[in-house]
């Protein structure tokens, strides 16, 4: 197997990977949680079920069919964006962390394709569950809500009241609720900024090396002629 193979089969598997743990993690949450139940693992950390219509981290931004419709093609062009750097033989730290965006992007399209069709409607009584295709709590295509469970209250009190902006109030950091594939997301652009800001190539590193060495081999070559 090529070098170049190696990689491609690499990419598919740890997506597969990622995918298959975050979906399972939601179908868990929604077939066994009431919407807004919470799960105290420590005082920082729970899991509390709620489910949004918007992008990673609950953010919002146009209709739902847009932002659906805008995933899939940020995933198609990421697969794109992925097997050219495949074939531009990229460093594996690069590799790695395109496919954490990649896997993360697809898993909240899943829940926008297919939650609203295949369940019922999770509600503060109700525990969903699977239904037959096309007769659960969404009938409109890519409109189904993206479940998200992972809480972490690091820290809640009162602001000091000579802050300019939110002084005297009541204040949780860190208070977004989130899902394994937005933190797969995040994760990944975090370290793509940090250890890649000097060029988006991942096989830069590897071209800059292998350049200085045979650069070293022909000096002492040279000495060796002298």
């Amino acid at each position: 197997m090529t070098a170049k193979k190696k990689k491609a089969v690499v990419a598919a598997a740890v997506i597969l990977l990622l995918l298959v743990v975050d979906q399972l993690i939601k179908i868990w949450v929604k077939t066994h949680m009431t919407l807004g139940e919470q799960i105290v693992i420590a005082p920082w950390f729970r899991i509390e079920f709620i489910e949004n219509k918007g992008m990673a981290w609950g953010m919002e931004l146009g209709s739902k069919l847009f932002l659906s419709l805008f995933r899939i093609v940020a995933v198609i062009a990421l697969v794109w964006y992925i097997q050219s750097q495949i074939r531009k033989n990229c460093g594996w730290g690069f590799l790695i962390m395109l496919c954490m965006i990649c896997a993360g992007a697809a898993g909240n399209i899943f829940d926008s394709v297919f939650y609203g069709q295949i369940f019922s409607q999770s509600t503060p009584f109700d525990v969903a569950h699977l239904v037959p295709w096309g007769q659960g709590y969404e009938l409109k295509p890519l409109a189904g809500s993206v479940v998200d469970m992972f809480y972490f209250p690091l820290w809640h009190g009162t602001l000091p009241e000579w802050l300019p902006i939110g002084g005297g109030h009541e204040f949780t950091f860190f208070n977004a609720i989130f899902n394994f594939a937005d933190a797969c997301i995040t994760t990944g652009v975090f370290c793509l900024l940090i250890f890649y800001t000097n060029g988006v190539n991942g096989g830069k590193e590897t071209v800059e090396t292998t350049t200085a060495g045979e650069k070293s081999v022909q000096e002492s070559d040279k000495a060796g002629a002298q």
